[in-house]
C-alpha cells in the first residue's frame, strides 16, 4: 500500500443539517483535507429547523459543492436530476474515491459513480431507511434500492455492529463487504467540559436538583412520543427532577404543551438549536442522558453525553446497545417501554453512587474509540487500500 498516495475524494451527502451523520461527514472530510487529500463535499439543500451545519461551525480546506436536486425525500424528477447531474460531474472530475453518506444520497451517488467509472465506490450506513416502524412497500423498496447500490461498492462501512447485521440479513450485501467504523468526534471538549453558573441560570435550571437531558431533533423519529410520558411518570415520584431538551424540531410546540397541560412545565427547560461547539458545555449541566430512539445508527448524543461522565437509558434498538452497556454504563430498555423508562431512571437517582460509577465506565469505553481522528485515519487506511487495486 502506498500510503504517501494523495487522494482525489468526493463526500456526497443529501443535506448538511446539525446531526450525528453530517457531523461525521464534516470531521471525516475536514480532517482528510488536513492529510493533504484533495476534499470535495456535495450535498443538497438543507432547509428547516435542524439547523444549518456549515453555517455554525468553522472548517475549511475542501470544496463545498451545493447540488439543488439532491432532496432527502422521495422525489422522482429531482432524484432523476441528481442522478444524471452527479454522474456528470464525476466524469468531469475524475474521483479516486466516491464516498456516499445516508440511505437516499448512497443509492443515487453510488449508481452515478458507478456509471461515471470511478474506480472507487465506498459507502457508510449511519441509520436504516428501513426498519420495523416503516411501512412495508418503503421498506421494500428502500431494500431493493440499497441492494442494488450495494453491487456498486467496493466497500461499505457501518457505524454500529447492529447495522451490518441488518443488511446482511436483509440480504443486501455478503458480510465481507462490510466494514465497522465507529462514529467520530471531538472527543477532548466532552471529556473536559465542567458545568457552568451562567448557563444554569440562562436555562432557569435549579441548582442541586437532578437534570436529565435529551439531544436529538424534536421530532418522531428521536421518540419524543416516549420522553413526555416517560418524564411524567418520574415527576410523579420525584417531582425535583428537571429536564433539558435540546434540540429543535417540529415536536416542540406538541411536547410545551402536554408539560404545560399536566401542570410541570417549570420542569421542562428547552434549549432549543444550539451550535454543536456548544452542546459539551450544556450535556455538563445534566446527570443523565435518555435516548429513545426508534432507529438509530450508533447514537452520538449518548457518545457525547458519556464523554461527559454521564450514563444513559435508551431503548435495546440499533446500536444502541453497543455503547449503552446494559448495568454498566446505562440501562436498555424494551423498545417503547416508557414504565421501564422511568423505573431504572428512579433506581438510578436514588443510587447516585451507583450513577457516578456507570458514568465513569462510559467515560472509559468513549475516550479512545470515537475519536475522530481515529475514525479518518481507518477511514484513509481503507481508501488506500481499496485505491491500491485500481492501479
Amino acid at each position: 500500500m502506498d500510503t504517501k498516495r494523495k487522494l482525489k475524494i468526493c463526500h456526497v451527502i443529501t443535506r448538511m443539517i446539525v446531526g450525528g451523520a453530517q457531523e461525521n461527514t464534516l470531521f471525516t472530510v475536514v480532517d482528510h483535507a488536513q492529510n493533504g487529500h484533495d476534499v470535495t463535499l456535495v450535498t443538497g439543500p438543507s432547509p428547516g429547523r435542524e439547523g444549518m451545519l456549515l453555517e455554525m461551525v468553522k472548517a475549511d480546506g475542501f470544496r463545498l459543492e451545493l447540488f439543488p436536486d439532491l432532496v432527502r425525500e422521495l422525489d422522482p424528477v429531482h432524484d432523476l436530476r441528481a442522478y444524471f447531474a452527479l454522474k456528470k460531474f464525476f466524469r468531469q472530475e475524475k474521483f479516486d474515491i466516491v464516498h456516499t453518506h445516508t440511505s437516499k444520497a448512497g443509492i443515487i451517488g453510488r449508481l452515478a459513480a458507478k456509471a461515471a467509472h470511478v474506480p472507487t465506490i465506498v459507502h457508510t450506513v449511519h441509520g436504516q431507511a428501513f426498519h420495523p416502524y416503516e411501512k412495508p412497500w418503503r421498506n421494500k423498496l428502500f431494500i431493493t434500492a440499497e441492494t442494488l447500490a450495494a453491487k456498486c461498492s467496493h466497500r461499505i462501512f457501518a457505524v454500529a455492529q447492529a447495522m451490518i447485521d441488518q443488511c446482511v440479513s436483509a440480504g443486501i450485501a455478503p458480510r465481507e463487504r462490510y466494514q465497522v467504523v465507529y462514529s467520530g468526534m471531538d472527543m477532548e471538549q466532552f471529556l473536559q467540559a465542567s458545568p457552568t453558573t451562567e448557563l444554569r441560570q440562562k436555562l432557569a435550571l435549579p441548582e442541586g436538583k437532578p437534570v436529565i437531558a435529551t439531544l436529538a431533533r424534536l421530532s418522531p423519529q428521536k421518540g419524543y412520543e416516549y420522553v413526555l410520558p416517560a418524564a411524567l411518570q418520574v415527576l410523579e415520584k420525584r417531582p425535583d427532577v428537571h429536564f433539558l431538551l435540546i434540540g429543535d424540531g417540529p415536536m416542540r410546540p406538541e411536547l410545551e404543551k402536554i408539560a404545560a397541560d399536566a401542570g410541570v412545565a417549570e420542569n421542562f427547560h428547552f434549549a432549543g438549536l444550539i451550535s454543536p461547539e456548544d452542546v459539551p458545555q450544556y450535556l455538563a449541566l445534566s446527570d443523565m442522558l435518555w435516548h429513545l430512539s426508534l432507529h438509530e445508527g450508533l447514537p452520538r448524543s449518548v457518545v457525547q453525553s458519556m464523554a461527559c461522565g454521564n450514563p444513559a437509558i435508551g431503548f435495546r434498538l440499533d446500536g444502541t446497545p453497543e455503547v449503552v452497556l446494559d448495568g454498566e454504563t446505562g440501562y436498555c430498555t424494551a423498545p417503547e417501554n416508557v414504565e421501564e423508562v422511568a423505573s431504572r431512571t428512579l433506581e438510578l437517582l436514588a443510587d447516585p453512587a451507583r450513577m457516578r460509577s456507570m458514568g465513569e465506565k462510559g467515560k472509559a469505553l468513549v475516550r479512545e474509540k470515537f475519536t475522530h481522528q481515529h475514525m479518518a485515519d481507518v477511514l484513509e487506511k481503507a481508501y488506500l487500500d481499496l485505491a491500491s487495486r485500481t492501479l
